[in-house]
């Protein structure tokens, strides 16, 4: 599928071409791999700040850019119709003055030229290339293939997962992070007899701390949503090629008619291997998103050196996936930034609207600042080393905010900082990436460990709620 803006230019002056970063102007063509929010976002931010180039998104699914984070919620309770969850209109689509190419996903990229080759065969050759691919999720073994089991990350999930919550069926949420607890709420405001499984001893245990997610778990119970944590997940039952149960590691077997797996998510970066770009837990970039000349990351697949958190760091969600474009779209036309976002993330789950700006580690000193835990109405401060680290409101978003931008600094954020550990992985390679990059990977700062999951979501203008980053919580993340 192939959706084409106008052809040609806005009459500006024609760019002077050659690749990103190099010399004088912008380049003459940007190629954006990757057409949902993240990669959207680069080609709006491009045209807001002057690009007057070539412009092409490649997709690989066949659906103009859509939003995700109503699908675990809006979407999946029958609230919206799927096509509310896009993001632009056609009209705006077109306005844009891009070569939509869907349907068709990235298999290989040549950095040298910078030429990206697709299923279909077809290759596509630009200055400067976004890779914006994106996360896949997680599966539990032998779930492939059987009747009953859905992930959630994509418009068809959403709708395969609604088509079989019917009424009086069982369902098994597996992953107590953000994903799992909002799936189990909206199948719970459904009327569905709900389980929520994990290994936390409370939903978002890594995330929020033991306050917040305390009052997470009585929340859900209150609800009627029946919780097994504490307990791994072994693997699945079936009869008939349909699932029937879920199995823990104490033996217990969970019945299910239905299960949904929330065990986070992998990078999309298989179509990159053997392109000489560093691969670790997505696409290791400088902290100007650059992964090697001419080549940058954005959004859920970028792991790019934060340097307020000095480590690298990747985020899953909707702010994060438009203001790394923003900073993306500076470096492509010559005006150098670094990212150096605060993480934020919000979620909404029963009547609870959580807001969570910057880091909260597990061990910090946690203070009241404004309303009561018991009114569950309040904001409440997260400190480390007697800095601020994080901020987190609990339906006091407004206020959640004011308190973040009062007391949360960058030498705060700093101070959530953890000693790195050595990658799980083979040595990256870095003979081809940026300098600073290569001086960052030879340093052995590839793989930092993290006291929190820096989930971020985007406050978008119908206050949907995120996607997890789903990096770093217990819930077999990597």
């Amino acid at each position: 599928m192939s959706l084409t803006g106008n052809a040609g230019t806005t009459g500006a002056p024609e760019p002077s071409g050659g690749p990103a970063g190099e010399g004088e102007g912008h380049p003459g063509h940007v190629l954006v791999v990757g057409a949902a929010a993240a990669g959207l976002s680069t080609a709006e931010a491009l045209r807001r700040k002057g690009f007057t180039g070539r412009l092409t998104l490649l997709g690989a699914e066949e659906h103009p850019p859509y939003d995700r984070p109503p699908l675990s919620k809006q979407v999946l309770a029958g609230a919206w119709e799927p096509e509310r969850s896009r993001l632009r209109t056609a009209e705006v689509l077109a306005a844009l003055n891009a070569e939509f190419h869907l349907g068709d996903p990235a298999v290989a990229l040549d950095v040298a030229p910078r030429t990206v080759r697709t299923a279909s065969g077809a290759e596509h050759t630009a200055d400067a290339v976004v890779v914006a691919t994106g996360v896949r999720p997680r599966a539990l073994p032998g779930q492939d293939g059987l009747a009953g089991v859905h992930v959630l990350r994509t418009l068809e999930d959403s709708l395969a997962l609604r088509a079989d919550l019917l009424p009086g069926r069982r369902v098994v949420v597996v992953g107590d992070g953000v994903l799992g607890a909002e799936a189990a709420a909206t199948a719970r405001g459904l009327g569905l007899d709900v389980v929520l499984a994990g290994p936390q001893d409370a939903p978002l245990a890594a995330q929020l701390g033991p306050l917040v997610s305390g009052l997470l778990r009585e929340l859900h119970a209150e609800r009627g949503v029946r919780l097994r944590l504490g307990s791994a997940v072994l693997g699945l039952e079936s009869e008939g090629g349909r699932v029937t149960g879920v199995r823990l590691d104490g033996g217990e077997v969970l019945p299910a008619d239905v299960v949904v797996v929330a065990l986070g998510a992998v990078p999309c970066t298989e179509w990159l291997e053997g392109s000489g770009l560093a691969l670790d837990n997505g696409v290791v970039c400088d902290a100007r998103c650059r992964a090697a000349d001419g080549v940058y990351a954005v959004g859920d697949v970028a792991r790019w050196q934060h340097p307020g958190l000095g480590r690298l760091v990747r985020l899953e969600n909707r702010t994060n996936a438009t203001e790394q474009a923003s900073a993306v779209a500076d470096n492509l036309l010559g005006d150098p930034v670094e990212y150096a976002p605060v993480p934020y993330f919000w979620t909404d789950q029963f009547d609870a609207k959580i807001h969570v700006h910057g880091v909260l580690p597990v061990d910090a000193e946690v203070t009241v600042e404004d309303g009561d835990p018991a009114a569950r109405r309040f904001t409440a401060v997260y400190r480390s080393g007697g800095l601020v680290t994080g901020v987190i409101g609990w339906n006091m978003p407004k206020q959640a905010r004011q308190t973040r931008q009062r007391l949360l600094t960058p030498e705060g954020l700093a101070a959530a900082r953890v000693p790195a550990v050595a990658p799980a992985g083979p040595t990256l390679p870095v003979a081809q990436t940026p300098p600073a990059l290569a001086q960052g990977a030879a340093a052995g700062a590839v793989a930092p460990a993290l006291t929190t999951a820096l989930t971020t979501v985007a406050p978008t203008p119908d206050r949907t709620a995120p996607s997890a980053d789903l990096r770093t919580t217990p819930e077999g993340r990597a």
